[in-house]
């Protein structure tokens, strides 16, 4: 357990990115996400609001706790009482430690776009930050605190996103789409501020740190200004993209009936 949670600094080599290992784990993460979200969707396709809503509330609380579970361990394991300012939910996928709370307490409009925002970015967050999270399985070992607390919490972004799907509490109301642009707007300037603030790179705005982020990184030359532009603005164009797809199905699959 010493060494799972890194007191003292792990004794371990990293597998390394893309290792069998690494990849064996997250699949198996991502097959048990799959697997959860579609039993419990089905389940509950025909249920009330209510019903539906408890997986998101157990959702929420599960995420949150894990994720300070984490911090609170890492922060011992390193005897950094200051750990967390390196561990704020200002990564795109962190960004559910809090949207799926909003998804599942709030009401009305904000509910609305939090389902939305978690509907859209909670499964694009459980493959990036499980198959394309080079800056954490480059460093730590597969079986640490670091990567099997992210592994899961990133899981439940992509369960979450699924069960919305899948259980019909899918909101995607075209008037809801500024409150769902502004979510990450607001995200994205804190974590920008907190960035230049504390000298981090939250939601990978100041570099990729071997994420395919350093793509556009290098295409910019490490440009200060273009690349948290270029980062930005693919996140938007996702949003912009994803509820054009989703109402293109739409109207099909309404022509078809």
């Amino acid at each position: 357990m010493k060494e799972f949670f890194g007191i003292g600094g792990y004794t371990r080599e990293a597998e390394g990115f893309l290792s069998w290992q690494h990849l064996l784990f997250v699949t198996s993460l991502m097959a048990i996400m799959v697997t959860l979200a579609v039993l419990l969707g089905l389940r509950n396709t025909n249920k009330d609001q209510e019903t539906k809503n408890k997986i998101l509330i157990i959702s929420a609380i599960l995420i949150d706790a894990i994720e300070i579970f984490k911090i609170v361990m890492i922060s011992i394991a390193t005897g950094d009482p200051m750990r967390w300012k390196l561990e704020l939910p200002l990564f795109l996928c962190s960004i559910q430690l809090i949207a799926i709370p909003l998804a599942a307490f709030s009401k009305g409009r904000l509910k609305g776009a939090a389902l939305d925002f978690v509907f859209i970015f909670g499964l694009l967050g459980a493959v990036m930050g499980t198959y394309g999270a080079g800056n954490n399985y480059s460093v730590y070992p597969v079986l640490s605190i670091d990567n099997v607390a992210s592994g899961i919490t990133h899981s439940i972004s992509g369960f979450a996103s699924l069960y919305i799907a899948i259980s019909g509490m899918i909101s995607m109301k075209k008037k809801d789409m500024p409150i769902t642009f502004a979510i990450l707007s607001l995200f994205c300037i804190a974590a920008y501020a907190a960035n230049v603030i504390i000298g981090y790179n939250y939601m990978f705005l100041m570099r990729g740190d071997g994420t395919p982020y350093d793509i556009f990184y290098n295409l910019v030359g490490g440009n200060q200004v273009l690349y948290p532009m270029i980062v930005v603005g693919l996140f938007l164009l996702y949003i912009a993209g994803f509820y054009g797809v989703y109402y293109l199905c739409a109207k099909r699959k309404i022509k078809n009936q």
